[in-house]
């Protein structure tokens, strides 16, 4: 496999396209996600309706992104808006995916490099699907967080094994996420943050630290600067006032997911300018 991996550059670029494919076709399933979860509704059944006359999608008119723009934005049956955010979540969880594909495939020698990426991949489509309920509902639901810890610890595991068990990696994993999570406990207890923000913080704290130090540290600090410059600007343009409610975990995610591209670049010149 290592060899494979190494030589093929076909392979790699397979891996690229099946992530993004993958990618506009979970994003297809999220919106079901992001519909269902904070209303306690099941996420298997019933099958995909319109929620306007409720007949049931067909599956040729639930092709991501194409079945939208094929039925000009419209329900086949009822003719009422299909609302943008539907291709919108289905395009944009295509192109993290594909982002991501991007970032690790340079780097993917074995096995366990590939688990990896799966795992990032996994947190990416929680991260997408918490971001909209959470904009929705200020809420980030413990349907979707916390099962996440047992599949990030499985799928770290299976990379450590996949990697020719090299321990660091989970064992900085884990130590990732125990202080991430405790850092914003500890915000939430000054009165800063929303528990359901501790608890996703533990979640985005272990992917982080799976890569190495540099990235927890950035990871932790780009949402509150991402998030302070955005709330600034609607500060400015009078689109919120002091006492709006601004929800934290899309900046988290938004933060998580730069730093996995910027975290290494920053880190290189802060040693070479400071160091």
């Amino acid at each position: 496999m290592t060899d494979l991996l190494a030589q093929s550059l076909g392979l790699r670029v397979l891996i690229v396209v099946i992530a993004a494919l993958l990618g506009l076709v979970i994003g297809s399933f999220l919106n079901v996600v992001i519909w269902r979860v904070p209303r306690g509704e099941s996420i298997v059944s019933p099958p995909s309706a319109c929620p306007q006359c409720t007949n049931e999608i067909a599956w040729y008119d639930n092709i991501p992104v194409l079945s939208w723009l094929i039925l000009r934005a419209k329900c086949r049956n009822c003719k009422l808006p299909i609302p943008v955010r539907y291709p919108l979540v289905e395009g944009l969880t295509g192109a993290v995916f594909t982002a991501l594909a991007l970032r690790f495939i340079g780097s993917i020698d074995h096995w366990g490099d590939l688990i990896a990426l799966v795992m990032f991949l996994y947190v990416a489509a929680i991260g997408v699907a918490l971001a909209f309920i959470d904009l929705d509902t200020h809420k980030l639901p413990n349907a979707l967080v916390l099962p996440s810890y047992p599949v990030v610890a499985v799928l770290a595991l299976l990379a450590t094994w996949g990697s020719g068990w090299d321990w660091w990696p989970l064992a900085r994993l884990a130590i990732g996420a125990a202080a991430l999570y405790a850092f914003y406990f500890i915000l939430c207890i000054i009165g800063g943050m929303g528990f359901g923000d501790v608890k996703l913080a533990g979640v985005l704290g272990a992917a982080l630290a799976w890569l190495g130090w540099q990235y927890l540290v950035i990871g932790a600090f780009l949402p509150f600067l991402i998030g302070g410059l955005f709330s600034i600007v609607l500060l400015a343009t009078k689109k919120a006032g002091r006492k709006s409610g601004i929800p934290f975990g899309p900046w988290m995610i938004l933060g998580w997911f730069v730093a996995v591209f910027v975290a290494q670049p920053v880190a290189d010149w802060y040693t070479s300018v400071f160091l």
